[in-house]
């Protein structure tokens, strides 16, 4: 063989980290539904209407 020819390389089996084994998709989705939960603020209470104060009368 020559230095100019290479040995071919064995193929590698592509690594996906995508799928998880042994996880139901109904705890994949709760989990995902909880962390949603915790990671969203409390929502803002709504804005009162404004009251004018009452007028006061004057004494007599």
């Amino acid at each position: 063989m020559s230095a100019t020819e290479s040995k071919p390389e064995p193929r590698q089996q592509p690594q996906s980290n995508a799928a998880v084994v042994g996880v139901s998709m109904r705890d994949l989705l709760a989990s995902c539904a909880a962390a949603h939960e915790i990671s969203t603020p409390p929502r803002v209470p709504d804005p009162q209407p404004s009251r004018r104060p009452a007028e006061h009368r004057k004494a007599a």
